[in-house]
């Protein structure tokens, strides 16, 4: 399995090496960031065509692994061709539902928040808080989330409301 390695340095700017070659970052941009972790993952795994074995090291000495599978991207369907242009009222979309607490994280710690629609970081002080987009949220009928810490392993559900 491929080996992406992220060495964090003090300023927040990340090395990174995949099977121990350099990864340069995009063109005009100095360094990778922590905020281009995503991007960084999507280049060196083809879109996340193929799963990576993800090893981050800390600059305080931590480390944190992690193997992030191939996922299947589908093409969305094409839009059909509107029958006639009628004014469409815009309509405001609905805000995020915001899903907070759950104590007992290690502080800065990756958060899974499942109807896995995205991950979070656990704050300083080892707690969450986590937006939810409300479009994943009506056709599932959910009514609960739950975190899980990726490294501590604490579980915490939540009820949506």
């Amino acid at each position: 399995m491929p080996l992406l390695l992220l060495v964090v340095h003090e300023d927040g700017t990340l090395t990174a090496t995949h099977d121990l070659a350099p990864v340069a970052p995009p063109a005009g941009v100095e360094a990778w960031s922590r905020a281009m972790f995503g991007q960084l993952v999507d280049q060196v795994t083809g879109d996340r065509a193929i799963p990576v074995r993800v090893e981050v090291r800390e600059s305080d000495g931590s480390t944190f692994t992690d193997i992030l599978p191939a996922t299947t991207r589908t093409k969305p369907a094409p839009e059909p061709e509107p029958a006639a242009a009628k004014p469409v009222k815009k309509s405001r979309p609905a805000a995020p539902v915001l899903v907070e607490g759950g104590d007992g994280f290690i502080p800065g710690e990756d958060v899974a928040v499942a109807l896995i629609t995205g991950h979070t970081d656990a704050s300083h002080h080892g707690t969450v808080r986590a937006l939810i987009d409300p479009k994943h949220i009506t056709g599932a009928g959910a009514s609960e989330v739950i975190l899980v810490g990726r490294v501590s392993g604490t579980i915490t559900i939540r009820g949506l409301s």
